[in-house]
């Protein structure tokens, strides 16, 4: 379950989210709507302790965040159960796709290579590059980028998966492939190992198709709350 109260947060004494009040219950998918400067990604930054808040609590995954500053290893033990993917894909270029996707759980779960290797093969099919393990990310289209960072986010065996306009940085032909792949990550939530997402987006038709329910922000507050029938 995710809880937010009373969320404050401003930057150089602009307000950018006011008093937000909201509940995700376990297992179930959110889209953020709004328009620019809303709010969106600085809420889903909050949830994963990229942003400090001013005043209010978020309970996320087990975890509690209060105002200001968090210590470090909870930090690291919060984004084990949180996984995050950007508009931008953040991949190492160094590493071949599979590394890229087994790297945090061999380096912060101490997962071993064969078993890491094993799961990210796993991910990498449900995502749809089973073929493109061994590529380097420069050999990849902008979809196939998205696709890894998303297998990435997974790879932990998070409890929830943030999504940051996931399909905003693609040429329109690349977005549908993005689209198909949340739409199984999406299916995939409805399971007993209850994953929850938050999705923000520009897209309305992809909020509609995946969420439960689907928030509308304006000026940092949630305006709007639609569940799905």
């Amino acid at each position: 379950m995710i809880r937010i109260s009373a969320l404050h947060k401003s930057y150089a004494g602009t307000p950018v989210l006011c008093g937000v009040d909201a509940t995700v219950e376990a297992g179930k998918i959110v889209a953020l709507l709004g328009a620019s400067g809303s709010g969106k990604s600085t809420l889903l930054r909050c949830l994963n302790g990229l942003e400090t808040f001013d005043a209010g609590r978020l309970q996320i995954a087990g975890f509690t965040l209060e105002p200001g500053a968090q210590d470090p290893r909870q930090l690291q033990a919060l984004r084990c159960q949180v996984g995050m993917v950007f508009q931008e894909f953040h991949l190492f270029p160094h590493l071949s796709v599979l590394d890229n996707v087994t790297l945090a759980p061999r380096l912060v779960r101490g997962v071993r290579r064969p078993e890491a290797e094993e799961q990210g093969r796993e991910l990498l099919a449900r995502v749809g590059l089973a073929e493109r393990a061994r590529a380097m990310p420069r050999e990849l289209s902008g979809g196939q980028k998205q696709r890894v960072a998303i297998a990435r986010a997974l790879a932990q065996g998070v409890r929830v998966l943030l999504l940051d306009e996931p399909t905003s940085a693609l040429d329109p032909e690349l977005r549908e492939e993005v689209r198909e792949v949340l739409r199984r990550v999406a299916r995939g939530a409805h399971t007993p190992q209850a994953l929850t997402i938050v999705l923000v987006t520009h897209e309305h038709a992809l909020a509609h198709e995946l969420a439960d329910e689907i928030w509308s922000l304006n000026a940092g507050r949630i305006v709007a709350k639609t569940a799905r029938e």
